[in-house]
């Protein structure tokens, strides 16, 4: 079994509100890309706020004062604009089904920012969820030279959805931040309920079992153990960088938190170490890849429960056995 590092809570002034926030580490041993210099015009001037973490992105893990180990500035992607950084889109009216998505980084003066600091493979992480949690995609869009981002997407439902860039200006002191924005995409809209907590997601013949604690403002192992046919996955393949990439959003407001394994070989365990900013319902994404291919096992759980797969309340899930197995669902990568 993996093990991963810990990784510290930090805090700032919105302590009674919320709890950490969260770091996107680095993948280890044989996995780890070269890190490349960001290019184009220019880079915003201004540095992010104070706010941001240490190192990372926005929403990412430092070290908490003694005396407040639950607190923490806002969690990452609730604010459309941090540190004099601002997400613009230029569609955020999409048609439902496949469309071109277009956006751009603004800086202080109204800029496009056209320089970022490459981290894990890319310049910029971009991620579009549905409001209702059950549609999620992981997006690699292509910047054009005057600083616009494009990426084809596919949005199979009318209703509300949030996109997430997650990046990091090439800019003396700028650090990684998380910016959110609202899609809406027209039509008729019945929202679907959140899939059922359980263990095991299924997902393109392989099954991911997780194991382990998510708690609120203690720091707890999330462990994902991928098997085909019964069998483990001992071949798992570097994806960005690593063998494996968490996203968990919050149900509610859908506060991104975005972690990477710090250490671990390729499969079948992949293993994180997390702590949630709040009590309540989360939404995880894991990203993995083998035989060239990247998938997503999906999974409901609740902080603040017996264990990770907890139902609310506290009451542990079935054994994955029929119907505690969960269909990975509306996940893609573009």
């Amino acid at each position: 079994m993996n093990t991963g590092v810990k990784i510290t809570a930090y805090a700032a002034a919105l302590a009674a509100t919320f709890g950490a926030a969260y770091g996107v580490g680095t993948g280890v041993g044989p996995v780890e890309e070269p890190e490349k210099a960001g290019h184009g015009e220019h880079a915003a001037a201004p540095a992010p706020s104070k706010s941001a973490a240490a190192d990372g992105h926005a929403g990412h893990e430092g070290t908490a004062p003694a005396d407040a180990p639950a607190a923490a500035d806002a969690p990452g992607g609730l604010q459309v604009s941090e540190g004099g950084y601002t997400l613009a889109m230029e569609t955020p009216v999409p048609a439902a089904g496949r469309s071109t998505l277009k956006f751009s980084v603004k800086d202080a003066a109204g800029r496009k920012v056209t320089a970022f600091t490459t981290e894990h493979g890319k310049e910029l992480h971009f991620i579009v969820a549905s409001r209702d949690l059950n549609t999620f995609r992981h997006l690699h869009p292509v910047k054009a030279a005057d600083g616009t981002w494009s990426v084809l997407a596919d949005l199979p439902r009318a209703g509300g959805y949030k996109a997430f860039a997650d990046f990091k200006p090439a800019a003396p002191g700028a650090r990684g931040i998380t910016l959110g924005v609202d899609l809406s995409v027209p039509g008729a809209y019945t929202p679907k309920p959140l899939p059922a907590v359980a263990p095991t997601s299924t997902v393109d013949g392989y099954q991911v079992r997780l194991g382990g604690t998510l708690n609120p403002g203690k720091a707890g192992e999330l462990r994902l153990t991928v098997t085909r046919a019964g069998r483990p996955v001992t071949d798992l393949e570097p994806y960005l960088g690593a063998y494996g990439h968490l996203v968990a959003l919050r149900d509610g407001d859908l506060a991104y938190l975005h972690v990477h394994p710090n250490e671990g070989g390729p499969g079948p365990d992949v293993s994180f170490t997390a702590t949630a900013p709040s009590a309540g319902t989360y939404r995880l994404f894991l990203d993995f890849q083998h035989e060239g291919k990247v998938r997503t096992a999906a999974f409901t759980v609740t902080a603040g429960a017996t264990g990770a797969g907890s139902e609310p309340g506290g009451k542990a899930p079935a054994p994955a056995t029929g119907g505690a197995t969960h269909d990975a669902g509306d996940h893609a990568h573009g």
